[in-house]
């Protein structure tokens, strides 16, 4: 163990363990303590993030799971980021190297900005080590560029209504699209009318991995929280 510790925040890509970076793995390999991201469902903790860490089989590790509730009120989980970066802080000053993953890339509506500003204001060794985010991945699957030239994108979380998708369809060729629960009814009009074609991709680079390029296909699907959305715009000015 090395006498002076420090966080590592290692991005893990979007599922596939290959995607990993070599800095990220190596990150991994000489921690003494891996935090990552669960909640509770059923009773039981469940993690995307444990389940590649998983294909990695590192020994002589402690295992931290950050337990976290899928609800609108913030308060408890607030809490949890507070206890979890005081003890991140006391792993530290005890010498340990510790570790914190994040599916996708950590800098990416990951679970780790929460603990970023705590960790700030105690001014903790920290190195953030950068990955693939699932849209990059999508596109790759599919085999077609995200942008090309000029081409601007955008990156929209939990799509508001079909207005708000009409003004970026017409300000940006491509758009990215996550958390896209609900978001099909109002996708599927601008699809049926040829002003955008889509990319869909779920559980990327899994062995549960989906891609689709018709809504036919989205009909009867129910779509999973680790899915998205890549359109391209026919109307972007």
């Amino acid at each position: 163990m090395n006498h002076t510790g420090k966080i590592y925040a290692v991005s893990l890509g979007p599922g596939d363990p290959d995607l990993i970076t070599l800095k990220g793995w190596k990150a991994l390999q000489q921690a003494d303590k891996i935090y990552y991201p669960a909640s509770l469902q059923q009773g039981q903790p469940r993690s995307y993030a444990r389940t590649i860490l998983d294909h990695y089989q590192l020994e002589n590790k402690t295992w931290q799971p950050m337990l976290l509730e899928m609800s609108n009120d913030r308060s408890y989980n607030l809490q949890v980021y507070t206890e979890t970066a005081e003890q991140m802080k006391t792993d530290v000053r005890q010498g340990l190297q510790v570790a914190f993953v994040s599916e996708g890339d950590i800098s990416f509506y990951s679970t780790f900005i929460y603990l970023l500003e705590h960790i700030r204001r105690e001014n903790l060794p920290l190195e953030v080590i950068a990955g693939v985010p699932s849209f990059l991945l999508a596109a790759a699957a599919h085999q077609q560029p995200l942008a090309l030239l000029r081409e601007k994108i955008a990156i929209i979380p939990l799509l508001e209504n079909a207005t708000v998708l009409e003004e970026h369809l017409c300000r940006f060729a491509t758009i990215v699209l996550i958390k896209v629960r609900g978001a099909m009814a109002y996708i599927t009009p601008f699809l049926e009318n040829g002003q955008a074609t889509m990319l869909y991709g779920e559980k990327l680079g899994t062995a549960e991995q989906y891609l689709a390029t018709g809504i036919e296909a989205l009909q009867e699907r129910t779509l999973p929280y680790f899915s998205l959305i890549i359109l391209k715009s026919n109307i972007c000015n």
